[in-house]
């Protein structure tokens, strides 16, 4: 598969020449969601004709591995442990959960804010980087900016199933050429508002295989060379079965170039590590890459994104 691998040079010009900054005014924090419109949800809601739902959300586990740095903690407040049939008791008789979890990382699917990345200590649209705190969090660009969800078309890039492949191994990626052969073969086309989703295949050979430490042995993901392309399109949020940058990147200034020009650059919101192997089976079978796609994370205060669990309906 051919790819143009952009220079660092060209990186450290895309930050200028794909700027969003300014575009929706000089106090905007939505980025590229300013694509999104009452009118695409409503078009993509038009997209339903089956009422089939696939969730694009990978399980979250309390157990450590080799992909997750800091497993999510979970234990239980209270439980059944004390309660037996017929030994009396009181009548509230209940189970209570705690858990916490470092959602940002390679294992757990997530939706990432704006104020998630910072380049030269600027946020998206030159707020300051200090806007994210220590003591308060995100004041600015913070998750619940997307309080009200995100319900939009998606569009799917099933960069194996057109290569032919069971996976893409590292240091090679989802780039132009794939995106070019999906709207050529699958019938969309990317549009302003959409939900672009890149599968690699990563998370089928973690299944087949078992997991790896991505920092140590590597990940595929989008290739950086596909950011202009993002910029020109509209697309509101970009998402992978992987953390969305290759791994290692290649660049001694970015190590997550997806990231680092996609969201202060552009303002892209990343869905990270979501589950794409159901819905690419739904897709193949009804040869029908686009669709409705919710992604509604949780309603936190001051944080820099949130877990979620996508669905598609088809």
């Amino acid at each position: 598969m051919t790819t143009r691998r952009p220079t660092q040079d060209d990186l450290l010009g895309w930050m200028k020449s794909l700027s969003n900054w300014g575009r929706w005014g000089p106090r905007d924090e939505m980025g590229a969601l300013n694509h999104l419109s009452a009118t695409k949800t409503k078009a993509a809601i038009g997209l339903v004709r089956e009422g089939v739902t696939v969730s694009c959300s990978r399980p979250i586990l309390f157990d450590a591995a080799p992909n997750v740095q800091r497993p999510p903690q979970h234990y239980m407040v209270m439980s059944g442990d004390p309660y037996r049939p017929g030994d009396g008791g009181p009548d509230r008789q209940v189970a209570v959960d705690y858990f916490g979890l470092v959602f940002h990382g390679h294992s757990i699917t997530h939706l990432d804010s704006l104020a998630h990345f910072f380049w030269d200590g600027r946020m998206y649209n030159g707020h300051p980087a200090t806007a994210v705190s220590t003591t308060e969090g995100a004041k600015l660009e913070s998750i619940d900016l997307v309080r009200q969800g995100i319900v939009t078309r998606g569009v799917l890039v099933d960069a194996p199933y057109l290569r032919g492949v069971d996976w893409l191994e590292s240091p090679d990626g989802v780039g132009m050429a794939d995106i070019e052969a999906a709207e050529a073969r699958c019938g969309f086309r990317v549009e302003p508002g959409d939900v672009l989703l890149l599968r690699t295949g990563q998370l089928r050979r973690w299944n087949e295989r078992g997991a790896w430490n991505v920092q140590q042995q590597g990940s595929s993901g989008p290739l950086p060379e596909i950011l202009p392309f993002m910029h020109s399109r509209g697309v509101s949020v970009m998402g992978s079965d992987t953390g969305n940058d290759v791994t290692p990147s290649g660049y001694p200034r970015f190590t997550n170039p997806v990231h680092q020009v996609g969201i202060v650059a552009l303002g892209l919101w990343i869905l990270d590590n979501a589950d794409l192997e159901a819905l690419a089976a739904a897709c193949r079978q009804r040869n029908r890459w686009h669709f409705l796609i919710n992604i509604l994370p949780l309603r936190l205060s001051n944080t820099t994104g949130s877990p979620c669990n996508p669905i598609v309906v088809f």
